[in-house]
């Protein structure tokens, strides 16, 4: 086995023991996951829009 192989089945492991033993902490993981992902599509958006308005 390679170590990206070994390394995705750890984070596997991993996140299937905390939504087992604590529900309620996945459930906020996921919510700054999704957070996270949400400012990072409104920055690039902003930069887009800050390129086609002339970059001023």
């Amino acid at each position: 086995m390679n170590a990206k192989k070994i390394a995705v089945y750890i984070l596997v492991v991993f996140v299937l023991y905390v939504i087992i033993t604590d529900p309620s902490r996945a459930a906020d993981y996921v919510q700054i996951g999704f957070e996270g992902i949400s400012d990072a599509a409104k920055a690039i958006g902003d930069f887009f829009t800050w390129l086609a308005d002339g970059a001023h």
